[in-house]
C-alpha cells in the first residue's frame, strides 16, 4: 500500500511540473492539431470519383488474323462516350514496348494474343492467353485474369457450337469434307465482316450506379497515423525530464527519504502513461466531435489499441531515460528517433498505399503495428479479433523497452 501510494505522489509530481509548463502544453496539445487539421483539409474530397478501369491488350499474330478482330472489336474508339463503371479497352501495337513499360512500371499490365491464336482455334486444339503484370499490381492482375476467362469462354463456346454444327451436317450427310476445313468455312474467313457475327459481343455487361461514390474521410487515416507520431513524441521527450532529476539529485534524495527504487521507476512510467492517456482522449474526442471521424465496427479495439500505444511509448520514454547521460543527449535522442519512425511506422502516409518491402520494414517498429491495426479497424471494416497481432506486438514491444529500463536503471549521474 505505502510503495502504491509513493508512485502515486511519484506521478502526481510529474504531472503538476507538466501542467505548469505552457510551452509544453501548447506543444502537447495544439501542435498537433495542426498538423491533423491541415492534412485532414489536404486529403478531403480524395478519391471521391471513380478511377476508370483500363484493359491494355496486344497480340503477336499477323494482321487479319482472329485476334486482331477480337481487339478491334472490344477497342474503345472513343473514351468520352462510355458510360460510368465502363472499362476502356486499349490495343497496344508493340508486344515488347508493352513488356518493357511493365517492367519500367510506366504500365501495370496487359493482355496478349499469342503467335498460334488463330490457328490454335481454327484446329481445335486451342490457344493460351498470356497474362504480363506488375508484380505489385493485384488489381490488375485480377481485372485482367477475369478478361482472359471471357475471352476463353466466348471464344470457346462458339468454337463448340461450331464444331456441333459440322458435326451434325456431317452425320446426316449434308455436307462432306475435313473439319478442320468445313470449320473454317462455316467460321469464315477472318476478316471485318465475319468477325463481328463470330466475337461480337465478346463480352455482355450491364452497369447500375447507385448513389455517387462518396470520398474516404482524410480523418480516419491523419487523426490515427498522428496520434501514434505525437503520443511518442511526448513520452520520448519525457525521458529528458527523467534525466533531469537524476542530474539535480532528485532521485538520490527520493532514496534517502525511503522511496524505494521500484516506486521511482513506477511513478515515471505512470506519469508518462498519464499524459498519454490525456492525449488519445483529446484525439479522439476532437476527431469525433469536429472531423467526424468513424472508428469502425469495434471502437473498444481502437481504444484499447490507443492504450496499448501509450504504454509501450510510456516504456520507451523510461528506457531512453536510463540509456543516455545528459538531458540534451535524452531530448535530441527522443526527437530522432520520432522524427525517423513516424515516417518508416506509417504515420505521415498509409502503409497500405507503399510498396511490399516498406510494409515489410514497417514491421520493426510499434509505429507500423498501430498504424496497421488502426488502418484495419477504420479503414477496411475489420473487426477486434482482426487487431489481436498488432495488439500483441505492441505489449511486446513495451515488455522489451521496460525489462531495458529496469535493467539500465541508477538514480545517480555518476
Amino acid at each position: 500500500m505505502i510503495q502504491l501510494r509513493q508512485i502515486a505522489f511519484i506521478a502526481l509530481k510529474d504531472l503538476k511540473r507538466f501542467s505548469r509548463d505552457r510551452p509544453a502544453l501548447l506543444a502537447f496539445i495544439l501542435f498537433p492539431f495542426l498538423f491533423v487539421a491541415v492534412f485532414h483539409f489536404m486529403f478531403s474530397g480524395v478519391g471521391g470519383q471513380d478511377e476508370r478501369l483500363a484493359f491494355h491488350l496486344v497480340t503477336r499474330e499477323s494482321d487479319s488474323r482472329l485476334s486482331h478482330q477480337i481487339i478491334a472489336d472490344m477497342e474503345t474508339k472513343d473514351p468520352s462516350q462510355l458510360r460510368p463503371g465502363e472499362p476502356e479497352i486499349v490495343w497496344l501495337k508493340d508486344y515488347d514496348e508493352a513488356h518493357r513499360q511493365v517492367e519500367s512500371k510506366e504500365l501495370s499490365g496487359f493482355l496478349a494474343f499469342p503467335e498460334d491464336f488463330t490457328e490454335g482455334i481454327m484446329m481445335g486444339y486451342g490457344a493460351r492467353l498470356e497474362v504480363v503484370v506488375d508484380a505489385e499490381a493485384t488489381d490488375t492482375r485480377m481485372a485482367l485474369y477475369g478478361l482472359a476467362q471471357a475471352i476463353s469462354a466466348r471464344v470457346g463456346a462458339q468454337q463448340v457450337v461450331s464444331s456441333t454444327t459440322v458435326g451434325l451436317l456431317v452425320e446426316q450427310g449434308l455436307v462432306t469434307g475435313e473439319m478442320p476445313d468445313i470449320g473454317q468455312a462455316i467460321m469464315g474467313p477472318v476478316s471485318a465482316q465475319s468477325s463481328a457475327s463470330i466475337v461480337l459481343p465478346l463480352i455482355q455487361y450491364e452497369t447500375e450506379k447507385v448513389g455517387e461514390v462518396q470520398a474516404e474521410q482524410p480523418s480516419n487515416y491523419v487523426i490515427p497515423g498522428y496520434l501514434v507520431m505525437f503520443v511518442f513524441f511526448a513520452a520520448a521527450q519525457s525521458a529528458s525530464l527523467i534525466v533531469r532529476e537524476r542530474q539535480n539529485h532528485t532521485l538520490e534524495r527520493l532514496l534517502a527519504s525511503s522511496v524505494g527504487r521500484e516506486s521511482i521507476l513506477g511513478g515515471m512510467f505512470i506519469g508518462t502513461a498519464v499524459k498519454g492517456l490525456v492525449q488519445i482522449v483529446i484525439f479522439w474526442t476532437v476527431g469525433l466531435l469536429i472531423f467526424k471521424m468513424d472508428m469502425g465496427l469495434s471502437p473498444t479495439a481502437v481504444v484499447l489499441l490507443s492504450i496499448l500505444m501509450t504504454i509501450m511509448s510510456a516504456a520507451f520514454g523510461l528506457m531512453l531515460a536510463t540509456l543516455v547521460k545528459t538531458e540534451r543527449a535524452a531530448g535530441s535522442i527522443g526527437t530522432l528517433a520520432a522524427l525517423i519512425l513516424a515516417p518508416l511506422g506509417g504515420c505521415w502516409w498509409p502503409l497500405f498505399i507503399l510498396p511490399k518491402w516498406m510494409q515489410s520494414l514497417a514491421k520493426i517498429t510499434p509505429h507500423g503495428w498501430a498504424n496497421t491495426g488502426f488502418n484495419k479497424l477504420m479503414l477496411f471494416g475489420a473487426d477486434f479479433g482482426d487487431v489481436i497481432p498488432e495488439m500483441l506486438a505492441l505489449v511486446v514491444f513495451a515488455v522489451i523497452f521496460g525489462i531495458i529500463a529496469i535493467w539500465r536503471f541508477r538514480t545517480s549521474a555518476a
